[in-house]
């Protein structure tokens, strides 16, 4: 199915066309919309209003276009675009569509008579304003003419004629046939641009028309290929009679079984979602328990080297009280234990430094596994509530 742009670009040349027209007989025709520029102005409004409402018609239909392009691709759900002339049809095709588009010849014939009178309620508009131009037209030439009969016929009246000045006489004349100039030019003017108009408008109206039956053709087709017949109306084809009733009691269990199976299905794709949910939140429990174990044995380890430590410094405190050297021995042996006993403050500092960095980076651990825990448990809450909905 393709855009209306064709046919928007035809409408745009042929106003082009108009207007170019319009550019180079611009004074004959000031001049005769001056001749009454009121009813002339209507014309002209009148005229302006049923192009736009022309375009208008064509525009329309570039976002019913692009919904059944997306609908085609699955992705109507999804799409932004409203569709209005395929607005009672969307929900029944997007429920069809849930489980294969298939439509009944009644379905696909109440769907098209909706859209056909849609269609048929613009072009109707349209007219009107195509006979609107005709008729105000038409109504300038009576006004005119109208005008023209009366001041001819005060002009008459005001003649006089006794073998006076003539040239009186003809100068009245003058003056009394100013009026049905007038009349006469408000009757032409807004013929003139009323047909004009009509003729305009008309053509827009062709196009507009000739895209809306581009597009209902299209949507035909389109249905017609996912149209199914019932066996009513294929034994109907065929020169047999079957019993009506039988038959639709057999289509609707049918279609009522169909239905039935894309519920199952659906139930099944939800119990596999929950499913996967569970298992989701067991695996990041098995993880959180791994890391909590994992812990327990480095605070252990970290214990065993902390008592170590303490029982090498209370022997090496009871060395040192226990030998009783000279002088200069004591020295270099009081020397190498301050030595000794540096090194273990600076080991048991950066022990316990260590520690702590293990401790800070399991507790980040253990917090970023309860928020997945928390975010997994929250989805398939979710989802089953999402289901539950569903299925109600």
């Amino acid at each position: 199915m393709q855009k209306p742009q064709k046919f928007i670009s035809r409408m745009t040349l042929f106003l082009l066309a108009v207007v170019i027209l319009a550019v180079l007989l611009w004074e004959p025709l000031l001049l005769a919309f001056m001749a009454n520029p009121a009813l002339n102005g209507v014309i002209a409004a009148t005229l302006l209003i049923g192009v736009i409402f022309a375009y208008r018609r064509v525009f329309d239909l570039k976002p019913e276009v692009e919904w059944i392009k997306a609908f085609k691709r699955h992705e109507s759900a999804t799409s932004s675009i409203t569709p209005r002339l395929m607005a009672p049809a969307a929900a029944l095709l997007s429920e069809q569509a849930e489980g294969g588009m298939r439509l009944s010849t009644i379905s696909m014939r109440s769907v098209l008579d909706g859209i056909a009178s849609r269609l048929e309620e613009s072009r109707e508009v349209s007219r009107y304003f195509t006979q609107l131009l005709i008729f105000l037209g038409l109504l300038g030439t009576f006004w005119g003419l109208l005008g023209t009969i009366g001041a001819i016929g005060g002009t008459i009246n005001g003649l006089t004629v006794d073998g006076g000045d003539m040239a009186l006489m003809f100068d009245e004349l003058k003056a009394g046939l100013q009026s049905p100039l007038t009349g006469m030019g408000t009757a032409f003017s807004s013929s003139l641009f009323g047909l004009a108009g009509s003729l305009t408008l008309g053509f827009l109206d062709l196009q507009a028309s000739q895209a809306q039956t581009r597009f209902y053709n299209g949507v035909e087709d389109w249905l017609a290929s996912a149209t199914r017949l019932s066996r009513g109306e294929v034994s109907e084809g065929s020169g047999s009679s079957p019993n009506a009733y039988t038959t639709a009691l057999m289509e609707q269990t049918a279609d009522g079984i169909e239905r039935l199976q894309r519920i199952l299905k659906q139930s099944e794709e939800s119990r596999s979602q929950g499913q996967a949910a569970m298992t989701a939140i067991a695996e990041s429990l098995a993880g959180l328990a791994d890391k909590m174990d994992a812990q327990s044995e480095h605070l252990a380890r970290g214990e065993q080297t902390s008592r170590a430590l303490a029982d090498a410094i209370t022997k090496l405190a009871e060395s040192s009280a226990r030998h009783h050297e000279p002088v200069a021995a004591t020295q270099t042996l009081d020397e190498a234990s301050k030595q000794h006993l540096r090194n273990l403050d600076v080991g048991m500092k950066r022990l316990i430094e260590e520690q702590s960095r293990s401790s800070e980076a399991m507790v980040d651990d253990l917090r970023t596994e309860l928020k997945l825990v928390a975010r997994t448990i929250a989805a398939g809450l979710d989802q089953n509530n999402r289901d539950g909905q569903a299925s109600e």
